[in-house]
């Protein structure tokens, strides 16, 4: 079991992250008032597919790592992710159902660095975080979430 360390949103395309308390996530959409929700609901609008990138979480012991190797001293909010967690291995978590506060989300694929994000951390981020940079999810039952909550596998009847 994980915990939630922090949440954070963009409103556009490469605008600034902001950390906010409690964050309410959209079953199909992802968290309201993020890009990502903006944009899920102008495709749905134009009756276009919706991207599966709804959230993007990474783990708090991955960036502490990287920075700590660099000499770096970022905020978090600097890495583009949605939610830091912390305690819980996010790669385990690629085809599998989990719960994130009160939601439950689906982990889609490994979050790889790009290179803007390199443009702005480190250019060594695209190698060194090649496998530890994140997880997106897709979130299936809507629900809230706050700094402090758990996250973790549901785990299937057999």
């Amino acid at each position: 079991m994980g915990t939630i360390e922090r949440i954070y949103i963009a409103r556009g395309k490469r605008q600034a992250v902001e950390q906010v308390e409690v964050a309410s996530l959209e079953a199909g959409k992802g968290i309201i008032g993020d890009r990502y929700h903006q944009l899920a609901e102008q495709h749905l609008a134009k009756s276009m597919e919706v991207m599966q990138n709804h959230v993007s979480l990474v783990e708090l012991e991955a960036l502490n790592k990287f920075m700590q190797d660099h000499g770096l001293d970022y905020d978090y909010g600097d890495f583009r992710r949605s939610v830091i967690t912390s305690g819980i291995d996010l790669n385990a978590l690629v085809g599998k159902q989990f719960r994130l506060g009160n939601a439950v989300l689906f982990g889609v694929e490994l979050c790889e660095p790009c290179s803007y994000l390199a443009s702005i951390i480190h250019k060594s981020v695209l190698s060194e975080m090649s496998v530890s940079a994140g997880l997106r999810a897709t979130v299936i039952e809507s629900g809230d979430i706050k700094a402090g909550d758990s996250l973790g596998e549901i785990e299937s009847a057999a």
